[in-house]
């Protein structure tokens, strides 16, 4: 029987198959913004993005920019590593949750212990001020917490407001991996939802923390009633700093009851993945943090950010105001996609990743 059908299959090779008619290939439709961008470019990392041409990669086909941000995420990191880091949010307006003193060190240092070994690499710190000015106590004990939890291996980060160029170097000398500060929206559309500061002057507290050698988060909100033109904004101010962020937050707004914005419409899963996609190309290097918001997502939309280019997540099961997803929901993620924490960088190493990006 096995000879028979061996025979079959050589008389089935000799056929002549001229009859067959060739399949003819579709007429190809042109090259989209980003493929051109990409095929023509490699996608480097570059500082001066015009506006139209950021426009251009968000508005391209959202299958193209998909593709072509996975590409780009691949060749600039390990498509398998993501970052996990905790983050508060602001508790400004009336949202039934009470303002709190400073916690107390063994309550910081017990969260950040308690977060390492639930895998998280990055404990961030934060302090719902508009400056640290008169504040002298409590930035002495921020930063003895900033020194006893880098000695535990974990990378650390802070938001505490607008920072002078004084405090940035002690936090930095004191081991401060990175500093959180949001430019939220565009310049243009700012004014409509922060009056506590200004845009210059959270430009100020970046350029502050960059000089002090500390390594920059920014990013910002969507779904605060802004339109695509201010997220196309916003990442032309923050791809045009004399360096990119380390790190790039994108999160979407989680509409919270006493807030000017609590009536405001949740964002769909493809204006996240389209604002994740474009920041992938237009900040190639930087960690790209799916933030605030993630909780509403289901584990395939989740799926869908990191192919589009988020490699880093906030964890634990609340974000001060807003609920986030547990450690427990994220480690069955991680383990269905085969994904893996980034390990922390140690000071050596971050000094090193400067001196090669200078001489760059």
């Amino acid at each position: 029987m096995i000879l028979n059908r061996f025979k079959r299959f050589s008389t089935l090779k000799t056929q002549d198959w001229s009859h067959i008619k060739p399949i003819i290939k579709p007429t190809l439709t042109p090259n989209s913004a980003v493929a051109t961008y990409y095929e023509t470019t490699g996608a480097p990392q570059r500082n001066n993005w015009t506006r139209e041409e950021i426009s251009s990669i968000f508005n391209s086909p959202l299958i193209d920019l998909i593709s072509y941000a996975s590409k780009v995420h691949r060749d600039n990191h390990d498509g398998r590593s993501v970052q996990q880091c905790t983050f508060p949010q602001s508790s400004r307006h009336s949202t039934g949750v009470k303002a709190t003193p400073l916690l107390q060190a063994g309550t910081v240092i017990d969260a950040a212990k308690r977060a390492k070994a639930a895998g998280s690499t990055r404990f961030c710190m934060g302090a719902a001020w508009r400056d640290t000015k008169g504040r002298k106590t409590n930035m002495k004990n921020i930063v003895s917490y900033v020194k006893e939890i880098r000695g535990m291996g974990m990378e650390v980060c802070c938001t505490l407001g607008m920072l002078t160029k004084e405090d940035a170097q002690t936090l930095k000398e004191n081991g401060l991996t990175a500093y959180n500060h949001n430019l939220d929206t565009s310049r243009e559309y700012y004014p409509n939802i922060i009056t506590t500061r200004s845009y210059d002057e959270r430009l100020e507290t970046i350029s502050n923390v960059r000089e002090a050698g500390i390594s920059v988060c920014s990013g910002g909100i969507i779904g605060l009633g802004e339109k695509d033109i201010d997220r196309i904004g916003m990442l032309e101010t923050l791809s045009n700093l004399p360096e990119h962020p380390e790190s790039v937050p994108i999160n979407a707004l989680l509409a919270v009851g006493g807030t000017p914005l609590e009536e405001q419409q949740p964002v769909s899963v493809w204006e996240m993945v389209r604002m994740i996609a474009t920041t992938r190309v237009v900040l190639p290097k930087a960690m790209v943090r799916l933030s605030a918001g993630r909780v509403r997502f289901s584990q395939p939309e989740q799926t869908l950010c990191f192919i589009s280019g988020a490699n880093s997540i906030f964890t634990g099961d609340k974000l001060l105001t807003t609920p986030n997803n547990s450690f427990d929901e994220d480690q069955q993620l991680f383990n269905i996609l085969g994904l893996i924490p980034l390990k922390p960088k140690s000071l050596q190493q971050v000094q090193e990743d400067k001196k090669i990006a200078i001489n760059a």
